[in-house]
């Protein structure tokens, strides 16, 4: 994907040294938007290979409202091993704000505030089929009353659909961007996310908008960001999903034909 190569490279001629919270340095740009058109065939790194059935297992494992590693092992995925305690728990991350956001709502009988739960997941769907030129149709993981909680604040922390002549689009705004680890599994996790709600509503997945805020490379990846920039992207795959509404969507009925790429490129993860 030219697109990603694009941000890759302007990122080393752009960019500026950057202290991180991790410790291991950065070079970081402020402010970037990248467009992939999923009508082009689906968004995958082709210039290294990208482990896409972790990017399937993480995204069920969200859509579940899941918070515990130990959770539907079956969609289990190592990816958040180095955060969670010793019981396996992250706090109220992802999953928890998409289907579980808490608020209190006063009864109509008592007077009293009670604490209730809003699935954003369903209220996004139900309102892409029922009102679908609504600016609303937004789903927050950027909960400020819960941030403490969580073992890591959300780097990808909202995003919002669009529905246009028969067209679903989805931007997501991510406050921070690990761009040689982080970012291929990002494009595709809401790339997947687009198609899954797509197939839902009958809407032809359409452009996913990646906007970014500290978009960075860490020190320690440059080496290998530097190898991938001289490959040349290949075509890219196609996304093959059963017809079932999202929420009931196992990792059996997502399907990844073609994906042809060049060799994987380990990255070590900063915590």
């Amino acid at each position: 994907m030219k697109q990603y190569l694009e941000l890759v490279q302007h990122i080393i001629d752009n960019g500026e040294t950057k202290t991180d919270r991790t410790g291991t340095g950065t070079i970081s740009v402020f402010g970037y938007q990248s467009k992939y058109d999923l009508r082009e065939g689906f968004p995958l790194l082709t210039t290294k290979k990208v482990l896409f059935p972790a990017v399937v297992r993480e995204l069920l494992w969200f859509l579940k409202g899941s918070t515990n590693i130990n959770d539907n092992l079956k969609e289990h995925t190592p990816i958040w091993n180095a955060w969670a305690d010793d019981n396996g728990e992250l706090g109220p991350v992802y999953g928890y704000q998409w289907r579980h956001w808490e608020r209190f709502r006063k009864h109509d009988v008592s007077g009293e505030y009670r604490k209730e739960h809003v699935d954003q997941i369903t209220q996004a769907i139900d309102m892409i089929k029922t009102n679908p030129d609504s600016r609303r149709i937004i789903v927050s993981a950027w909960n400020v009353a819960d941030i403490d909680r969580m073992a890591l604040p959300p780097c990808h922390a909202f995003f919002q659909f669009y529905v246009v002549n028969g067209r679903l689009d989805c931007q997501l705004y991510q406050r921070s961007a690990d761009v040689a680890l982080g970012v291929p599994f990002n494009i595709a996790s809401y790339a997947l996310l687009l198609s899954m709600v797509a197939n839902e509503c009958g809407l032809t997945p359409g452009i996913f908008v990646h906007t970014l805020g500290d978009a960075h490379l860490y020190s320690n990846h440059l080496d290998g960001i530097k190898e991938q920039l001289t490959r040349t992207p290949k075509a890219l795959p196609q996304l093959k999903l059963k017809s079932k509404p999202v929420l009931e969507m196992e990792f059996e009925d997502i399907e990844l034909l073609n994906y042809e790429h060049d060799a994987f490129i380990k990255f070590p993860i900063a915590v």
